[in-house]
């Protein structure tokens, strides 16, 4: 981090939590100089972050005052960072967090991490030098322990609200966030398959976001009170760089030996539907195959798929209204959304 902007970051610290109020007087350059053992030119730097932020103002032969809250401007910036932004169901989740914005006159600023903590770290260096209100993140792998933490409390100590959708970090405890029941659906599915005459199902689950950890313990839950428990070798994991390694020969064998599989999300389902046709497995005559989202994919799958649905719960609203709300100073607790069953043709034997 440059020397400026460290400067910056203590001095940002100390008005928000008190150490400088409202209208009083910053110490003097030369003061900052001697206190950061600094150059008057990093120092003005520093200041300048300061002030393009709307907590100082700069004087005209005075020095840099602290301006009152009350006064401190507002960007209209509101940063939103997702894993992607394009693929699958992400488009309609931002599209409804964009109108809640534009609704209260914020602009988006969006920025895809790919679910690279390395593309998240750089994405978050940027956004450090930018004016923001509020910040709307879908974590990065959230199931793994996070480099990019430091970042986020940074940002929480410049008193920048966060919520984050679709997960949350566990190290970021207190911060706000809008997820699925995923124990839940996992739950819920395999009880609906149970329902159905099915004693031996399969799952596949992704392991590197919390999603798949909580769905895959919904699925395995509900199979231990049901006394159905299957072999771990009949639970199949993948990450976001392995997916196109998940559908082996062994997948289709072992799949085929089964009645029925839980599947991570449409995504995954959608693929998993031809692959096994290429083997002669027909669904859902041999195999029934269930899923979580309710997407655009389970419906020109050929296959129609059997899915989990939000119904009319939209998280990117939800999670957009949260974070409005934050910005204007407002108490905001996490939720939970419920998931709602779709029952289509890949599980109608």
């Amino acid at each position: 981090m440059p020397k400026y902007q460290a400067i910056a970051d203590v001095l940002r610290n100390e008005i928000n939590n008190g150490h400088y109020t409202g209208g009083q007087m910053l110490p003097t350059e030369e003061q900052l100089t001697e206190r950061f053992t600094a150059s008057r030119q990093t120092i003005r730097h520093a200041l300048s972050v300061l002030v393009s932020e709307g907590l100082v103002s700069k004087l005209r032969g005075s020095g840099s005052r602290v301006r009152a809250q009350s006064a401190q401007t507002k960007s209209g910036n509101i940063a939103v960072i997702a894993t992607y932004i394009s693929d699958y169901i992400f488009p309609g989740i931002l599209r409804e967090a964009e109108f809640a914005f534009a609704a209260c006159k914020y602009t988006a600023i969006l920025a895809a991490t790919q679910n690279s903590v390395y593309n998240e770290r750089n994405i978050l260096v940027d956004l450090l030098n930018k004016p923001i209100d509020g910040m709307l993140v879908e974590g990065t792998k959230t199931a793994l322990p996070n480099p990019n933490i430091d970042l986020y409390r940074t940002f929480l100590e410049r008193n920048i609200p966060i919520v984050f959708f679709n997960g949350y970090y566990t190290d970021l405890k207190g911060t706000p966030s809008v997820y699925a029941d995923n124990y839940g659906g996992g739950y819920e599915l395999v009880q609906y398959l149970l329902q159905k005459g099915h004693e031996s199902i399969a799952g596949i689950f992704k392991s590197d976001d919390i999603q798949g950890h909580q769905r895959y313990f919904g699925y395995i839950s509900a199979l231990r009170d049901a006394n159905k428990l299957v072999s771990d070798n009949l639970v199949f994991w993948y990450t976001t760089e392995s997916s196109h390694e998940l559908f082996s020969e062994e997948l289709a064998e072992k799949i085929a030996a089964c009645s029925a599989v839980v599947c991570y999300n449409d995504e995954i389902a959608f693929r998993l539907i031809p692959f096994l046709q290429t083997k002669g497995v027909r669904v859902p005559q041999d195999v029934s195959v269930v899923s979580f989202d309710n997407s655009a994919l389970s419906e020109i799958s050929p296959v129609k798929i059997t899915s989990l649905s939000y119904g009319a719960q939209s998280i990117g609203r939800i999670s957009a209204e949260k974070l409005i709300r934050k910005i204007a100073g407002e108490s905001v607790e996490s939720q939970t959304l419920r998931w709602t069953l779709v029952e289509k043709e890949s599980s109608q034997t």
